[in-house]
């Protein structure tokens, strides 16, 4: 870090108080006076001068040193010292990625295995897609839970580890029990109303059939084309009919296809680490920097140097005022 000067002009202000003193008129002050008949023969006995004014007042130098180093150190203080460092990169989010997964019951079947121990479906997605989550590193995500309702589980944000940490604090059954897909496209695109943000993407994770109580998948994802957001849909297990899943691929392509996204189906560990390599390589993450320096400011310094000079000036002011013998 270097010493720095923001607003070096200020300090052709610091003639500015003798400039006062030259061009403004003396102040007048008004006295008592004592008029006395015999003024004139005191004068020329005591041999004093006399003038037309009654009192001048005395050069007062520790005052105006004083009042001159109070100047000196406001000026200091207006100017904004500063220590600034380095340029430094700051990454600027460039796209919005929003996560609305499946937790209905059927993500609660423990029929997958990673790294050697059998847990649910739900339960391999959120310890795969973490990583997902946190490589992620310049776009901001947000996540959407669904089953029979959805609703916000995280506003879109740059806090990827809080994303990842409130998926691991989800459980199947939060949301009821059936599969509402159109409704969770059509909660996406609402929350996307209020971002500004152009690229916006939203994966979009399942392992069942749209129950068809609300709005349909196709219908939902129509309103997302409208709004330039590509859905990429992701099918966990078998499809519908080949070996007891309840998966409906169809409705799943289509979905992708009417939002130029893609659809992917992942039936093990395997599988699901490459749907996300995969993505990764779709949407690649981007970055677009902003140079900024980060800066310390100092001004509070000198001015606290100059209150403190004229508190002082002021106390020994007051306490020579109080010492000070009669005339």
């Amino acid at each position: 870090m270097h010493f720095e000067i923001a607003y070096k002009w200020v300090f052709l202000l610091l003639p500015l108080p003798l400039l006062v003193y030259l061009l403004l008129p003396a102040m007048r002050k008004r006295r008592m006076a004592l008029i006395v008949p015999f003024f004139d023969t005191a004068a020329t006995v005591s041999h004093t001068r006399k003038t037309k004014r009654g009192w001048v007042s005395r050069r007062n130098i520790p005052a105006w040193l004083a009042m001159l180093l109070c100047w000196i150190g406001l000026l200091c203080a207006a100017s904004s010292p500063r220590y600034v460092g380095k340029p430094q990169k700051k990454i600027k989010t460039v796209r919005s990625f929003m996560i609305a997964a499946d937790i209905s019951f059927s993500m609660a079947e423990t029929d997958w295995v990673i790294e050697g121990k059998r847990m649910s479906r739900w339960g391999a997605v959120k310890s795969i897609m973490k990583d997902f989550v946190r490589n992620r590193k310049s776009d901001q995500m947000g996540l959407v839970m669904f089953a029979t309702n959805a609703y916000l589980q995280a506003p879109l944000t740059r806090d990827l580890p809080t994303i990842a940490w409130l998926m691991d604090e989800t459980e199947v059954g939060m949301a009821g029990q059936m599969t509402s897909i159109g409704t969770a496209i059509a909660y996406c695109v609402k929350v996307f109303k209020e971002d500004t943000v152009k690229q916006k993407n939203i994966l979009l994770l399942t392992d069942g059939v749209d129950a068809g109580t609300d709005i349909l998948p196709l219908d939902a994802a129509q309103a997302a084309k409208k709004d330039s957001i590509v859905i990429y849909t992701l099918g966990i297990g078998k499809a519908k009919g080949s070996g007891g899943y309840d998966l409906d691929e169809k409705t799943l392509r289509e979905i992708a296809a009417a939002t130029d996204g893609k659809y992917f189906n992942a039936m093990n560990e395997g599988q699901l680490k490459q749907v996300y390599a995969t993505l990764d390589k779709l949407q690649p993450v981007e970055y677009e920097e902003e140079t900024y320096k980060p800066v310390t400011l100092l001004y509070y310094y000198p001015l606290a140097a100059t209150v403190l000079l004229a508190l002082l000036f002021l106390l020994i002011a007051a306490v020579i005022s109080i010492f000070r013998p009669a005339r």
